[in-house]
């Protein structure tokens, strides 16, 4: 039985069809489960509701394929309706990651449950002091970056005034100082990263492009894996 007191964010991998380069969804899935990533968001803003469903369930059904559904965490961006449809369908998702403008994170305790998980992504700005002063009692983990602007995510780490605020590993070593959850980061992210961000104490990292878009998703997904695992 997966308990949110098992969450592992170290190698977070994020998917939806609109960033495969036209390759099936379940091949990126597969390739992070072999290597040993240990969470899986299905995000898109580009498919309906049954179309996240689906790819809810086949998420779900490769890595209880692989006897790791105690283990891997997945959840769902934005979406608590796709969460609990899902879930009626017996589908087993672990809970949902909310950015500053979706849905709140009390909402989301409240009709998923004590046990499930919630991940939310900090502010832009006034990151350090957000992390040391926010109310995180309904939240299992940030989600912080862009280390550098991402491919994937246009508006990652984007500002107020459109202008997208990076971090560097100081910012990042201040953030997980200051947070009272654990902290993962993603945003143009590579393999050559994950020895200096893993000394910042961060908890783990998250990819889109480097698995999505890598002519070969099964290597890139391991040696991301290896990079961190080593560090």
């Amino acid at each position: 039985m997966y308990t949110r007191k098992k969450l592992d964010i170290s190698k977070y991998f994020v998917i939806g069809p609109e960033n495969t380069c036209g390759r099936p969804v379940s091949e990126m899935i597969h390739a992070v489960v072999d290597a040993g990533f240990t969470c899986i968001q299905i995000r898109s803003k580009e498919v309906g509701a049954r179309e996240l469903i689906r790819l809810c369930r086949e998420a779900a059904d490769i890595i209880a394929s692989a006897g790791k559904s105690d283990d891997i965490t997945l959840v769902v961006d934005d979406r608590l309706d796709v969460v609990l449809a899902a879930r009626e369908e017996g589908i087993k998702v672990d809970g949902i990651h909310v950015g500053q403008s979706d849905i709140p994170v009390e909402v989301c305790r409240k009709y998923l449950g004590e046990d499930s998980v919630v991940g939310l992504s900090a502010p832009s700005r006034d990151l350090i002091n957000y992390a040391k002063t926010a109310d995180v009692s309904g939240i299992d983990y940030f989600g912080a970056g862009p280390l550098r602007p991402s491919i994937s995510k246009k508006d990652c780490g984007m500002d107020e005034y459109g202008r997208i605020i990076t971090r560097n590993y100081a910012e990042l070593t201040e953030l997980a100082e200051a947070s009272p959850v654990p902290v993962v980061v993603g945003g143009g992210v590579m393999a050559s990263d994950l020895a200096e961000l893993k000394k910042t104490g961060c908890a783990g990292f998250f990819v889109i492009s480097a698995i999505a878009s890598a002519p070969d998703p099964a290597a890139a997904a391991k040696e991301l894996a290896d990079c961190w695992d080593k560090a």
